[in-house]
């Protein structure tokens, strides 16, 4: 591609302006001849910008590709688009089973495509990541590559104007001034502007009268924000400021937060359920009502932590009663009530007995979450535990006993026993509620199901994000912006007096009917009823 000579481009008021200059930054004629009988193009006051002047090296063009708003615009939709997509199904962080087993399983087909797609971790893939990125830096090249010239021409832009300039304005007209002397007429302009808070400048015969140049810094206030906001997104990507996990905890167990080095224990998990007399009338109720859910849970941190090899050294540092929409804060950690399963297995207890005399000959407790290796009955009698599957099930290849996750859904366990009548041993299958021997023969020793050891189990879904400060300020700050440029309208009046004849322009970037309004309430400070109408066309009056 060849690149645009960087050479000025001289006006016919012999200002010199660099090229991409729409409108001369001296006199602010159209540089562009076929403007001429047109409406000129009053965005970035017809500054050049960079992206319009070079297109030679990588840098340029990559410089170019970035500060185009239609890609800008592409990428923020594609972007929203694949987060739409990331909602259909849960994402990998909020599911408790293996990724593999859970979306086939739940979706279908539909499930498993969705996984194979990576769509089940999409937010921290690395092109949603880049997406992100490429939108931040979109958006800090659109604000450098528009807001620098926009603040020169602003800056520098001149009180007298070339008279094509104030006719092609879209608010403009022209008229005698008649026998009106022309000072004392500038001079009341000067003070009806001042009165409509216009900030004035004066240049011989000619008038600038501009009020909330603020506002066209809105849209760069906004971008500002969003590039803050979207940092705040990419910090959940740095470990230790973003984690969205999900633990199940029994009553009375200790477990370890995920990638922290806290470990929570539940204390107590409550239901407490609504009464009839709680409510204004009486309820045909099918069932009850639950009222609160409440988990006692004590925080501890692991002081040997980062120490390799070394045991968890637990220390309490808080406790705090976790319920539903009163979550449980220390530090930046969060607990919410997220779950709960009420009376499930925690232990088999089982008799074992002789069967030929039926006499009972001791229990063992096989514990669901850390079963034991060896249990000893008496001095004479112990029971080794060959093998446990939690949630057992046939391998659909192999055939071959396997468990689908480590939840004890359908435990199922391998027994041997030995005993004065089994000194070899005596292997047994133990499922739910079913024994089975290993040679499919009535057993010496047999054993009977005792009532099970029931647990309620509580739901926590941990919580840490460090980025919601950054994400909240950069939504702040995008809203200030917003009002700058909802609230607010950068106006301009420029009133020029030449050879008795009074030019009369006006801009704004929005609300033109108020500037109108002003444009000829400004007008009867010299005595000239002008209509409305009359600003949008060329007709000659005498004031």
């Amino acid at each position: 591609m060849e690149s645009k000579q960087a050479e000025s481009v001289k006006c016919e008021c012999g200002h010199a302006n660099p090229v991409g200059t729409v409108l001369c930054e001296s006199c602010g004629v159209p540089l562009n001849k076929d403007a001429e009988d047109s409406q000129i193009d009053m965005r970035y006051e017809g500054a050049a910008r960079r992206s319009q002047i070079y297109s030679r090296t990588i840098v340029d063009q990559v410089w170019n590709f970035f500060s185009s708003v239609k890609i800008a615009v592409v990428m923020i939709v594609i972007t929203l688009i694949a987060s739409a997509i990331g909602t259909i199904f849960p994402q990998e962080n909020l599911i408790a089973e293996p990724p593999e087993i859970y979306y086939p399983h739940a979706y279908g087909t539909l499930g498993e495509i969705y996984y194979r797609l990576g769509l089940s971790h999409m937010y921290d893939s690395w092109w949603f990541v880049s997406l992100l990125l490429a939108i931040g830096i979109s958006l800090v090249v659109c604000s450098i590559d528009r807001a620098i010239p926009l603040y020169r021409a602003l800056r520098l832009q001149k009180v007298k104007r070339n008279k094509r300039f104030l006719q092609l304005q879209k608010v403009s007209t022209e008229f005698v001034l008649g026998q009106e002397d022309e000072q004392s007429a500038i001079s009341r302009l000067e003070a009806a502007l001042k009165n409509k808070r216009y900030k004035v400048r004066r240049e011989a015969n000619a008038l600038l009268g501009e009020k909330n140049r603020f506002s066209r810094w809105g849209p760069y206030i906004n971008h500002i924000g969003l590039i803050i906001f979207l940092i705040g997104c990419l910090m959940r990507l740095i470990p230790g400021d973003y984690l969205d996990q999900f633990v199940w905890v029994r009553e009375g167990q200790t477990v370890k937060l995920p990638e922290t080095n806290y470990y929570v224990k539940n204390e107590k998990f409550d239901i407490t359920y609504y009464q009839q007399n709680e409510f204004p009338q009486k309820l045909d109720m099918q069932g009850v009502i639950p009222k609160e859910y409440r988990t006692r849970a004590v925080l501890y941190e692991d002081q040997n932590a980062g120490v390799p090899g070394a045991e968890p050294k637990l220390k309490e540092v808080h406790k705090q009663d976790v319920l539903v929409n009163h979550p449980f804060e220390y530090q930046h950690l969060l607990l919410y009530q997220s779950g709960e399963q009420q009376n499930q297995l925690e232990a088999l207890n089982l008799a074992i007995v002789d069967t030929s005399t039926q006499q009972q000959m001791g229990t063992i407790k096989l514990d669901l979450y850390n079963p034991p290796d060896q249990i000893k009955i008496n001095d004479k009698m112990s029971v080794r535990v060959l093998q446990y599957f939690p949630d057992f099930t046939l391998d659909e290849n192999t055939k071959q006993p396997a468990t689908k996750s480590k939840d004890p859904n359908n435990p199922a366990f391998i027994l041997d026993l030995k005993s004065p009548k089994t000194p070899n041993g005596e292997k047994v299958w133990v499922f739910l509620g079913r024994i089975v021997t290993a040679d499919g023969k009535n057993p010496v020793m047999n054993y009977q199901f005792l009532k099970p050891d029931l647990v309620d189990v509580s739901g926590l879904l941990v919580r840490i994000d460090r980025s919601l400060p950054v994400i909240y300020f950069g939504c702040f700050i995008c809203m200030i912006g917003l009002i700058m440029g909802f609230y607010w309208q950068h106006r301009r009046i420029w009133l020029q007096l030449e050879d008795g004849k009074m030019y009369v322009a006006a801009h704004t970037n929005k609300n033109w009917y108020g500037i109108k309004n002003e444009v000829v309430d400004v007008l009867k400070a010299i005595d000239c009823d002008i209509a409305i109408s009359q600003l949008d066309k060329k007709e000659g009056k005498t004031a």
